[in-house]
């Protein structure tokens, strides 16, 4: 069973948990549009089911609630952007805003951020991009959380990695990947509503397959493809931690335990690579992009889609409705926070 509710209604009761929990007006007004994006092009693992998690950030202070964003060029085409502890929507919607500002007349940016918290859906950055007319990779650097079978410890994050490419006519192309067979938030939900997982998704904490998600939760996720989903998140570690590396992140990385962690951790790095594809292509891009996506499409069959355009007509969808499904699951756990904060939950009906 699940209920459905207006989206402004529970846009604007997002809005005002985070501003009870701590977070300034601007930033959850930031958070909570990036949450219901997510959830209405149906990534449900990333949207309104991390506001509990989030609320718990703010209050431990693994998300700075006044962060002092700053930033500043390291090279013509390169900007670090210091993000103080920030939601990772908001250091990441600034990175963005900068990025396309340095692509007025360049060709490519690249940007990164230190310090931020969980980004949640790193596609929606894609699509934020692509949208504004630019290609774009995304990546973040989690804790260690993957392992291979007979590993004592998680060894490495499960980093996820997105891309976005403008198409002519027709919807962006947006894949975003974690490097596991499944992402974390997929075992999160499978524990809430006390489901098993597949088989092959993860190790308990005695590093032996499992198919509770609870003892997944307390062991590590297994990579995608094996041995080339490790090489995946070396490949985000590369960039959304050792180019940002300091002596603080160093001596993080060295306290790092291999215990599996809870919820998504705060103060991690990130990238972004912004491409001015028309500068680069002298306006090819457009036409060649174009031409190969209609040509998969013809050959792939009723059934063929780019990435990206599922989530483009379950968005369209919510749109046309105005309101959002959320599982039974998630609609009690947010009427408990409604309680705890004082603040009413929107009015909501079986959907």
């Amino acid at each position: 069973m699940s209920m459905l509710v207006e989206c402004e209604a529970l846009r604007d009761w997002v809005k005002g948990i985070l501003c009870r929990a701590g977070a300034p007006a601007p930033q959850a007004s930031c958070v909570a549009h990036i949450l219901l994006r997510t959830d209405s092009r149906g990534v449900r693992t990333h949207g309104v089911t991390r506001l509990a998690s989030y609320v718990e950030k703010l209050r431990s202070g693994e998300v700075n609630p006044d962060p002092q964003i700053s930033s500043h060029s390291i090279s013509p085409n390169t900007m670090l952007l210091e993000a103080d502890g920030a939601f990772g929507q908001v250091a990441m919607s600034e990175a963005l805003r900068l990025g396309v500002q340095g692509l007025d007349t360049g060709d490519m940016r690249a940007l990164l951020i230190r310090e931020c918290g969980h980004l949640g859906a790193l596609g929606l950055y894609a699509l934020m991009a692509a949208e504004q007319g630019y290609f774009s990779v995304v990546a973040q650097r989690t804790p260690a959380l993957m392992a291979l079978p007979g590993f004592e410890h998680p060894a490495v994050g499960n980093n996820p990695i997105a891309f976005g490419c403008p198409i002519s006519g027709a919807d962006p192309l947006v894949f975003d990947m974690a490097c596991s067979v499944a992402a974390r938030g997929h075992i999160l939900l499978r524990a809430r509503s006390g489901e098993p997982i597949p088989e092959g998704w993860a190790l308990d904490a005695h590093g032996e397959p499992t198919t509770e998600a609870a003892a997944a939760l307390g062991g590590a996720l297994l990579p995608s493809a094996g041995h080339k989903g490790m090489g995946i998140a070396m490949l985000v570690e590369c960039l959304s931690a050792g180019l940002l590396a300091s002596e603080r992140s160093i001596a993080a990385l060295r306290s790092e335990t291999g215990v599996a962690i809870q919820g998504a951790v705060g103060r991690q790095g990130a990238f972004m690579l912004l491409i001015n594809q028309r500068v680069l292509s002298r306006g090819y891009f457009d036409a060649y992009m174009s031409q190969w996506a209609g040509q998969y499409r013809r050959k792939g069959g009723v059934d063929a889609r780019l990435p990206g355009a599922r989530g483009a007509e379950l968005e369209r969808e919510v749109r046309r409705r105005g309101s959002l499904d959320i599982s039974e699951d998630l609609y009690r756990e947010l009427c408990g926070l409604a309680a705890q904060f004082g603040l009413n939950f929107p009015a909501a009906a079986l959907a």
